[in-house]
């Protein structure tokens, strides 16, 4: 069994230290332990796992054992004293008891194949300046612990260490400032917990200064170098990278459904395409045998319109009270069979904080959706496993609004060339890359949590998102990257800047064979009778307009 340990490390890429690996070879399960060491190694980022590893990530690595089918986890009870993580394993609730929030409890594995892996969100009375100062130190220590894992960068020094000239050495930092200077160089200012460099990525390195053109500021970065402590000349730059080894598949033919930004309430609602979705989930589209099998629901955020998301609201609302409008939506999601597990998460429409991450819905407005037995409300941005089975772990999916979306989009260059905004898959494949929803101060209202929320540090089989209003798919490091449309008519204000959002639109997953496509519920006539409101309330406007400016 040790040779088979040892063989399964080596191939990828990290040690077991011998005291570790005789506790290891007590069991008689190898597939288990192998389950354990790849967990922990994906947890903590460690070239070599040890005790110590264990103990200092005990709450972590607690969770590694409850991933374990249930026949497996009495066995592995006495590792898991033996390796001082002797917190009693917590017992299973029924997420569809009344009013059930997953996201109460750390981690909990119900009967219908839901785990929500991200914690709650906490918050304080009173926040300091520290607590942001804070905030970047605890970012900046997780990325650095993600990044000293990577093989390319030899040699790391902390920047108070640089002296004389030295060649081949590496860094990492979070960068301060970026400059262009009259040559056309890059020169970044880059800082860790001992100080501050400018690192120059040359013009005549044509691939590296592309990467360094799409550098966002307080993103946390390693950097392969030559020079002094006065400045550094970049050979090679290195992101975090969130990436999975392979594409799993499930041993059951069950499905996944991802939609969002429904905007209900807004006279702008597209409601024979979600009637036509509905009659989709009741069985009552001919040829559509997959429905018996489809099991989760994502709703991505902006399930309501709000009110007073933006001046003048008033007038494009059909609901104008915001408790009414989730009383509306309620109404419209009890026609979905109970069988499917409806998970919701807010976005910047839905009546809770703008700052990220943001809380579950509000008890106060959102009761009438607690009340459904099959509705999961989690917060923005959450992660979950679905589909979890007896030697399957289940998929991880990451859920996130995209209230970030537009910063990127219209601040890194190559997003900026490729209108990102109408393709928002890129985005997310950028922030995958930098391993961040966020990385920059100015992209989103955030909260000063002592945990950054918004870091990825669980990477996901599955990043959906919404907010563009725009349906994409693609792949990137193996992770399914999907852009939800919009139930939402074109308004004003996405014409005035250019944006074409996809109506209707609905990704569904096979959790068994990874097939993929694209559900149509659009109704023509509905987004024509829609676009002609939009004309006519264009025209309104611009008369209104020539009036004031011409005193009358």
């Amino acid at each position: 069994m040790n040779k088979e340990i040892l063989r399964f490390c080596l191939e990828r890429g990290f040690l077991v230290d011998s005291d570790l690996l005789k506790l290891f070879s007590e069991t008689f399960d190898v597939e288990s332990v192998k389950i354990i060491i790849e967990k922990v190694k994906t947890y903590t980022h460690q070239k070599v796992l040890t005790r110590e590893v264990f103990e200092k990530n005990k709450k972590l690595l607690h969770n590694v054992f409850l991933d374990l089918p249930d026949d497996k986890k009495k066995e592995f009870e006495k590792l898991k004293i033996k390796l001082g993580l002797s917190i009693e394993i917590s017992k299973e609730k029924d997420v569809s008891k009344k009013g059930f929030s997953l996201t109460q409890n750390e981690e909990d594995f119900s009967s219908q194949g839901i785990k929500i892996i991200s914690t709650p969100v906490k918050t304080k009375e009173k926040v300091e300046v520290a607590d942001f100062t804070n905030y970047f130190r605890n970012r900046f220590n997780e990325m650095k612990g993600i990044l000293q894992a990577h093989p390319k960068l030899d040699n790391l020094v902390s920047i108070d260490k640089i002296f004389g000239n030295r060649q081949g050495v590496s860094v990492i930092g979070i960068v301060y400032d970026k400059i262009i200077t009259k040559n056309k160089n890059i020169i970044l200012d880059v800082e860790d917990m001992t100080g501050r460099i400018k690192i120059l990525i040359n013009n005549s390195k044509k691939e590296l200064y592309e990467t360094a053109e799409d550098i966002c500021l307080d993103s946390v970065l390693g950097f392969k170098c030559s020079g002094n402590n006065e400045i550094l000349f970049a050979n090679e730059i290195v992101f975090p990278e969130a990436s999975i080894l392979k594409r799993k598949k499930s041993v059951v033919e069950e499905y996944a459904l991802f939609i969002g930004d429904l905007h209900f309430g807004s006279k702008r609602f597209l409601k024979k395409g979600f009637s036509k979705f509905i009659d989709y989930l009741n069985g009552k589209t001919p040829d559509t045998l997959e429905v018996k099998k489809i099991k989760y629901l994502f709703l991505v955020g902006d399930v309501i319109t709000g009110v007073g998301n933006y001046p003048n609201q008033e007038p494009d609302l059909e609901i104008v009270d915001l408790e009414e409008q989730f009383i509306g939506l309620a109404e419209l999601l009890k026609q979905i069979p109970k069988r499917i597990k409806i998970l919701i998460c807010p976005g910047n429409h839905d009546g809770v904080r703008l700052m990220e991450p943001q809380p579950i819905l509000d008890e106060r407005y959102a009761w009438a959706l607690q009340e459904l037995d099959n509705i999961i409300l989690v917060e923005n941005p959450n992660i979950v496993n679905i589909g979890a089975r007896k030697n399957f772990p289940g998929f991880n999916i990451l859920s996130y609004h995209g209230f970030s979306y537009p910063y990127y989009a219209n601040n890194i260059s190559s997003l900026v060339l490729k209108k990102t905004m109408n393709c928002p898959e890129e985005i997310a494949k950028y922030l995958l890359k930098n391993r961040h929803l966020a990385p920059t101060h100015g992209s989103t209202q955030y909260y000063p949590n002592e945990e950054d929320k918004l870091l990825i540090k669980e990477i996901p089989d599955i990043f959906v998102s919404g907010h563009t209003h725009k349906c994409g798919i693609s792949y990137y490091n193996n992770i399914l990257v999907i852009s939800v449309s919009c139930w939402e008519a074109m308004t004003p204000y996405q014409e005035k800047f250019g944006n074409e959002p996809d109506h209707c639109k609905v990704p569904i997953f096979n959790l068994k064979t990874r097939a993929i496509k694209i559900l149509d519920f659009e109704d023509k006539e509905e987004i024509e009778e829609s676009n002609k409101c939009i004309i006519e309330s264009n025209e309104s406007l611009k008369k209104t307009e020539f009036e004031n400016n011409n005193g009358k």
